[in-house]
């Protein structure tokens, strides 16, 4: 990935996508293949007001959102990518420190990605909270365009 398409992905997920900008979705990394992404703390983003506790919906929207990401990677920039499926494992609460996703591409067909993702604080990487499997749909050049200008 050349530093120009590197640019317009940062762009994307950060500011054209309104969602992502809301909560306020960073680029950390973005190779083949790879992704990682990460969303800065803050209160609006807590779910559960008794503990703290972040709302499993940011959670899941940011391991979505790295694993499409780390397939679109691999694949040519007009392709486009939905999601098809998507499980996410909650195994700790995470509560007031920076998010973390890091996903990894373990599967890449013509048609159909698959990733990995892995979710932790930013401030405690060894300890992970959550884990997603996630599996795209791939519409290789597609006639619409992809919304970047590389």
């Amino acid at each position: 990935m050349n530093a120009q398409e590197m640019e317009s992905f940062r762009d994307l997920i950060e500011n054209q996508l309104p969602f992502n900008k809301f909560i306020g979705i960073k680029l950390l990394s973005l190779e083949a293949g790879t992704c990682k992404l990460y969303i800065p703390y803050k209160d609006e983003l807590i779910g559960d007001t008794r503990r703290g506790a972040l709302h499993g919906g940011v959670i899941s929207t940011l391991i979505d959102t790295c694993g499409g990401f780390a397939v679109w990677s691999m694949c040519d920039i007009t392709d486009r990518l939905s999601t098809i499926d998507m499980r996410v494992d909650y195994l700790k609460p995470a509560f007031d420190d920076d998010l973390v996703a890091e996903a990894q591409v373990k599967l890449l067909g013509n048609r159909v990605g698959n990733a990995s993702t892995i979710l932790y604080s930013r401030n405690n990487p060894g300890v992970i909270l959550a884990e997603g499997r996630s599996v795209y749909n791939i519409r290789r050049g597609d006639p619409a365009g992809s919304g970047i200008s590389a």
